[in-house]
């Protein structure tokens, strides 16, 4: 029998593109529509402004505009994608798929694409399945966005919400290296958070209909206090479990890019990790939470603070109850 020999190979992050609509909504704006103020929301959110998709667009036309400055920018081509994973709770429709679209609008052929749900820790998710999909010598050239329209499922009435979500999407682009890029990850899901933040309508069990207009199962919703207790506890856990399992300290970490979900989860993690707040980055005070979009915006926006060689530590907590950290060598 002849043998096979197989060496470890690694998937790096060779470039990262990202898109924020235009549109703008300020805690001015939201002070027109609902009882709040500037001052409560950024002492409770961190959040000054959101960017808001403008009407007859979708996830997907974000997505491609975000790939198109990943390929305009580090001088790729369309052509070398062999496989795009798309995360996203706001798919332009239930079938086909958001990715399946996008390879239409990019002139794509033969790309295996497809989406992931995993609301806000999507995009981790879909890292880890791309990295894996570059480290079995399957695929050779990746991209894994992260996107979601989150402002057409938000009721504007209601400021448990309104304040915190916006639109975006961010792109990272794999490929085998003989280096170390993506060195572990933790990924966790357990299903009992369903209640506390989610959108009801739209799927088999409550299908959206033309009479349902009104419905406020369309919008989406949550508990914040148990949202955010559940967020840091899970998130700094994944990042301890994270280190551990690669005998690593804290200390050996350069960056850390949370989900941008609200800055007073972002700063309970730091503390609770025991990270430099100077080594948190973050985008929230003008974007807010762009669900699957956070992380890769997060670092396309800091992408001139991270050095060939660092350690950057990713980490994210969504619905269902999903979260999870990732581990990564910086490759670029």
């Amino acid at each position: 029998m002849q043998t096979i020999t197989t060496f470890k190979q690694y998937a790096s992050i060779t470039a990262v593109g990202g898109y924020v609509p235009e549109g703008r909504r300020t805690n001015s704006d939201l002070e027109k529509v609902c009882e709040t103020s500037d001052e409560w929301i950024v002492k409770r959110t961190g959040i000054k402004e959101r960017r808001i998709l403008g009407e007859d667009l979708a996830t997907s036309d974000m997505a491609v505009m975000a790939i198109l400055n990943l390929v305009d920018t580090y001088n790729k081509k369309l052509e070398d994608i062999d496989a795009l994973i798309v995360a996203t709770s706001t798919p332009d429709m239930l079938m086909p798929a958001t990715a399946n679209i996008i390879t239409k609008k990019l002139g794509l052929k033969n790309v295996w694409a497809f989406d992931m749900n995993a609301a806000c820790s999507g995009f981790l998710y879909a890292l880890d399945m791309g990295a894996s999909l570059v480290e079995t010598n399957r695929y050779k050239n990746v991209l894994v966005v992260g996107a979601d329209n989150i402002s057409a499922f938000v009721n504007m009435e209601d400021r448990s919400t309104n304040i915190l979500f916006g639109d975006g999407a961010g792109v990272v682009w794999l490929e085998p290296s003989e280096e170390v890029g993506i060195v572990d990850a933790f990924m966790q899901s357990n299903g009992e958070g369903q209640q506390f933040l989610n959108i009801e309508a739209g799927g088999s069990l409550y299908p959206t209909h033309h009479s349902d207009v009104d419905n406020p199962q369309k919008f989406i919703k949550q508990d914040g206090k148990i949202v955010f207790k559940q967020a840091v506890q899970s998130m700094s856990d994944a990042c301890i479990q994270l280190l551990k399992n690669n005998n690593l300290t804290i200390n050996d970490v350069n960056w850390l890019v949370p989900h941008q979900a609200n800055k007073r989860i972002i700063d309970a993690v730091g503390k609770a990790i025991h990270i430099a707040e100077e080594k948190t980055l973050s985008n929230i005070e003008y974007l807010g939470n762009t669900i699957a979009a956070t992380i890769p915006l997060c670092i396309w926006e800091n992408i001139k603070r991270l050095n060939k060689g660092d350690i950057v530590m990713l980490t994210a907590f969504g619905a269902g109850f999903s979260w999870g950290a990732s581990l990564l060598r910086w490759a670029i």
